[in-house]
């Protein structure tokens, strides 16, 4: 009976590295995703729209601090340990490297945000909110997904995140209970995440022979320098994608910022999927580039195709039932929530558009394109949202936000086409089953 099994085909695909990279990776996020979609409803009744508002808005600076501590670690990272996995020593250093620098980073985030708090008046509306949620900076700084993606072994790091999020989960249940202490939100989200990461790391080190030695700062100065292009282009990103409630903020009450953050929460977490799919895919598309071209441009094909099947499929769904979400969510049928995420509901396809020109900028480490893209969009998306949301309020920057995603996609694709035509028809050409091989 188990040889049978064994012949179908299908075991034969989760026996694929990155398959099983894929399927723990959605394990992860859908974790997240689950978690997220569980606890919003029990914030909201416990704490009331407006002040959800403010945990929504404080998350949201606080994920741009981590943009400086990731500083593109979560793209550079997985490919030095895929790269060097045969050789302990190297994978060693690859980390240290990757842990040393982010934790440096870590405390200036965290110097940073006290500083414009407390010495220039920032924040002032939230800063308490926001002063709790300063340990997911840390929590960031001790992520290791980006090491066990290099491993192509991420079951250990899902079932961590699964235990974290149960025991945010559990925490909310039971301690968030008032206006009064919203403050816990973001708190027990980023210490329960610590908590988990520091497991997993006395896990590598112990388990795996990982040691870590705190870098010379040169090192981390020269990684710096390596990764900064990948740290605007993150930062940019960032900012275009989730910086939509800073921008509202300007314009909107909490209670607006309350709404459309209940509908924003769910288009962001169904928008983590072609990100899921990317990350997955690209050890194995590192590898596959420099050892068999052709199974490259194949692999990255029939990434793009699921991608796109998967992105359809969700969005549809999503816009259909918007109104039983919200209505689950937040226990009212919110006409304003409702509208906002039937326009973000198309999220996840618009942004699956552009997986495989990311994999192809990633695998070829052409930085310099990442950089330029990025920021051409992020300049797109904060005209278009500081437009769209001074007019029309918070459906104008939703329509701004999925916009932002067909153009830069559009964008991409012609930086792509100016620097590597050759590489970009190759794939074309797989895309559209035209590819042969030579």
């Amino acid at each position: 009976m188990r040889e049978m099994i064994q012949r179908l085909p299908f075991f034969k695909l989760l026996q694929h590295k990155s398959v099983r990279n894929f399927g723990f990776l959605f394990l992860i996020q859908s974790s997240n995703i689950l978690i997220s979609l569980l606890a919003m409803p029990v914030l909201i009744r416990a704490i009331g729209v407006a002040e959800f508002g403010l945990v929504n808005l404080s998350f949201s600076v606080i994920l741009a601090f981590n943009v400086l501590v990731s500083y593109g670690y979560n793209l550079s990272g997985p490919r030095s340990i895929a790269l060097s996995k045969a050789d302990s020593q190297q994978a060693s250093e690859a980390f240290s490297e990757v842990i040393g620098s982010k934790c440096l980073l870590a405390l200036l985030a965290l110097a940073a945000i006290f500083v414009l708090g407390l010495g220039f008046g920032f924040f002032r509306d939230y800063w308490v909110i926001l002063a709790w949620s300063s340990l997911l900076v840390l929590s960031e700084a001790t992520t290791t997904v980006w090491f066990f993606q290099g491993k192509e072994s991420l079951h250990w790091a899902s079932l961590a995140n699964v235990f974290a999020k149960l025991m945010y989960l559990g925490l909310i249940l039971g301690l968030v209970t008032d206006p009064s202490q919203s403050y816990l939100a973001n708190f027990f989200l980023g210490g329960t995440a610590f908590l988990a990461n520091s497991g997993l790391l006395l896990y590598i080190h112990f388990a795996l022979k990982i040691r870590f030695q705190w870098p010379r700062f040169a090192v981390i100065w020269q990684s710096w320098k390596d990764n900064v292009l990948l740290f605007f282009s993150g930062m940019t990103a960032h900012l275009a994608v989730n910086g939509g409630v800073i921008v509202l903020s300007f314009f909107a009450t909490a209670e607006v910022l309350g709404l459309y953050g209940m509908a924003e929460r769910v288009a962001m977490v169904l928008r983590i999927a072609p990100t899921l799919i990317t990350q997955a895919a690209y050890p194995r598309a590192s590898i596959l580039f420099y050892s068999d071209t052709n199974g490259f441009y194949a692999f990255v094909s029939k990434v793009q195709w699921a991608s796109l099947v998967l992105g359809a499929g969700v969005s549809t769904l999503v816009y259909v039932f918007a109104s039983g979400i919200i209505q689950l969510v937040a226990g009212d049928n919110l006409e304003g929530a409702v509208l906002i995420l039937k326009i973000l509901a198309f999220l996840p396809f618009f942004a699956g558009l552009n997986i495989g020109n990311m994999l192809i900028i990633l695998v070829t480490d052409r930085k310099k394109i990442l950089f330029h893209s990025t920021w051409g969009f992020g300049l797109y998306m904060l005209a278009a949202s500081v437009v769209l949301t001074s007019y029309f309020g918070s459906p104008g920057l939703a329509v701004a936000l999925l916009s932002t995603e067909l153009v830069v996609y559009l964008f991409t694709s012609f930086l792509l086409w100016k620097s590597q035509p050759q590489i970009l028809t190759n794939y074309y050409r797989g895309l559209f089953r035209r590819h042969r091989t030579s």
